[in-house]
């Protein structure tokens, strides 16, 4: 049985004809796990950051490589915005129909409003040939090429912006 977001993901996929491997998974907990998920796929699993300020008026979903230290700091540094924070998990939830740990690139579809601003490491895009990432659950993630991160914001009408960090 598929979740919203699960649905929408895999609609996408067909709409866009892409290609993708898939692994079921117990719970992924932690980015150790996602780098065992990594191995099994034979790419690298981003992390997916769900940030807010601090009035929680500005919503931001960050893809970086999973290996690469994050700091709120710098993150607002690149963007010319003061403080960030992680968001709360029922925030994820409610604006992008996401539980804790498996935000993905797939949950600008979940965001027609376009509450939250998009953000790319220029990192992913410029060393990377596919990416591995949940499908909106916490149990299954998937290996897909790295363009998805610019053909999932085309259809959700999304504007990535890419950031060095």
């Amino acid at each position: 049985m598929c979740n919203p977001l699960q649905e929408k993901a895999y609609q996408a996929l067909s709409t866009l004809g892409v290609a993708f491997e898939r692994v079921d998974n117990s719970p992924a907990a932690s980015m150790e796990d996602c780098h065992i998920i990594g191995e099994k796929l034979n790419t690298e699993v981003v992390k997916n950051i769900f940030l807010c300020n601090r009035q929680q008026t500005m919503f931001y979903l960050f893809i970086t490589r999973s290996d690469k230290p994050f700091s709120t700091k710098d993150f607002g540094r690149a963007l010319q915005i003061s403080r960030v924070s992680f968001a709360p998990a029922d925030k994820l939830m409610e604006m992008l129909g996401a539980e804790h740990g498996a935000a993905t690139v797939f949950c600008l579809l979940m965001d027609p409003e376009h509450k939250v601003r998009y953000i790319i490491d220029k990192d992913v895009l410029d060393n990377l040939d596919s990416i591995g990432c949940p499908d909106g659950t916490l149990t299954c993630y998937m290996k897909v090429p790295k363009d998805i991160l610019l053909k999932i914001p085309q259809l959700s009408g999304h504007t990535p912006t890419v950031i060095e960090v």
